[in-house]
């Protein structure tokens, strides 16, 4: 059966490091998989925002 370069790499990389997709499966938990959104402290966090000036250089005093 045919395999390309590519897959063969994969599977001696899965060979030589059999902890590898357990790895990866972390380093995704840590960095993409979120927990849900709670509305209403995301609404509190939205209100108690300070607004920023049209011209972030322009100053006020």
């Amino acid at each position: 059966m045919y395999q390309s370069d590519i897959t063969q790499f994969i599977n001696q990389l899965k060979e030589q490091k059999p902890s590898l997709e357990e790895e990866q499966r972390r380093g995704r938990a840590l960095l993409w998989d979120k927990q849900p959104i709670d509305l209403d402290e995301r609404s509190t966090q939205q209100k108690s925002r300070v607004s920023q000036t049209p011209y972030v250089y322009y100053q006020n005093f």
